[in-house]
């Protein structure tokens, strides 16, 4: 594992490929929350990550609960597919590594867009399908990666082991990712209060950037060991 990863070393003492990694997908992470936060509260009561959530407001809203939109939740979970089916088909046989920084970058330019329309006034539709499209190629990038307990959406699971499995350097992981998520929803709920939804994406903008610029500076870096992962 190349120095100076304290981080990774602390989370992954076993090494692992990606580990490199870790600290933008805790980003990552946080900014799930932030988008969710924002789609759920200023956007119509769905979400743009937390697709579990959607599948479940749509069987409520074609139950007749009249504060859900069923097509506005059949177009989200349209558009995170689009955003997860392109982000796992481009380059397929390329080293995932080398795809995070890039694939992060079209993501940011995903928020942009919907930051534009949202400060446009072009309707929500115009917010929620470039954020879930986003979330949907986040989605795929990670899954490609595949760094244990680090989804960056999904809880369940991580929540589960958490829960099941001894302790160790993974309930560090599964703690941090949960927490992390949180503190997203958290600081995206209190950004909506202030700033509305503008200022809830103008955050989660700023922080796919940095982002992009952390992870162009580790993606070329040698794999960081192939040991077993705790």
């Amino acid at each position: 594992m190349s120095g100076g990863g304290v981080v990774e070393r602390w989370m992954f003492p076993g090494g692992h490929r990606y580990a490199r990694f870790v600290p933008p997908l805790f980003v990552l992470t946080f900014v799930s929350g932030l988008v969710d936060a924002a789609s759920f509260l200023g956007l119509g009561r769905v979400f743009v990550a937390n697709m579990t959530g959607n599948v479940l407001f749509l069987g409520f809203a074609l139950a007749g609960v009249t504060q859900l939109s069923a097509p506005a939740v059949a177009v989200v979970l349209t558009a995170f597919l689009a955003g997860a089916l392109a982000g796992g088909a481009w380059r397929r046989d390329a080293e995932p590594g080398r795809l995070f920084a890039p694939l992060a970058a079209v993501q940011a330019l995903l928020v942009a867009a919907a930051l534009t329309g949202q400060a446009a006034g072009g309707g929500r539709y115009a917010v929620l399908v470039p954020l879930a499209c986003g979330m949907g190629l986040q989605n795929a990038v990670v899954h490609r990666l595949g760094v244990p307990d680090l989804t960056t959406t999904v809880m369940t699971r991580t929540l589960t082991g958490l829960a099941v499995d001894r302790r160790g350097p993974a309930t560090v992981r599964r703690a941090v990712s949960v927490a992390t998520l949180a503190a997203g929803a958290l600081a995206g709920g209190l950004l909506h209060a202030g700033l509305g939804v503008e200022g809830v994406l103008t955050a989660a903008l700023g922080l796919l950037l940095a982002v992009v610029l952390v992870a162009r500076r580790r993606q070329g870096g040698a794999p960081d060991g192939h040991g077993p992962v705790p």
